[in-house]
């Protein structure tokens, strides 16, 4: 399995077990009280939006990954989303990981 599914597969993951966060207001509150450690901002978000988060999560020290659309993200998960946040440490941590590695490729 290559790696860019692996990242998928683990948002699935995560979204299972209820570590993830979604909706642009939750997402910016958890954001600013640093409860999400790690954010998937779709390719194919608007501009406005996409500056927004990338801003905010610069501020905050929250890795960031924008490989993705939002139909790649959706499936993913099983709803229709454009961001997704990680609340969970470990995980954040391990996609961090996943994500460098895929930088390579």
């Amino acid at each position: 399995m290559d790696n860019k599914q692996a990242i998928l597969n683990f948002i699935g993951i995560a979204r299972r077990a209820s570590k993830i966060v979604s909706g642009q207001d939750k997402l910016l509150s958890e954001i600013r009280n640093g409860k999400v450690h790690f954010l998937f901002i779709a390719s194919d978000t608007g501009q406005a939006t996409q500056k927004k988060f990338t801003d905010k999560s610069n501020y905050y020290h929250v890795p960031v990954n924008t490989m993705y659309t939002k139909a790649v993200l959706s499936d993913a998960i099983g709803m229709k989303r454009t961001i997704i946040g990680i609340s969970d440490r470990g995980m954040a941590k391990k996609l961090v990981e996943l994500t460098d590695n895929n930088k390579g490729e």
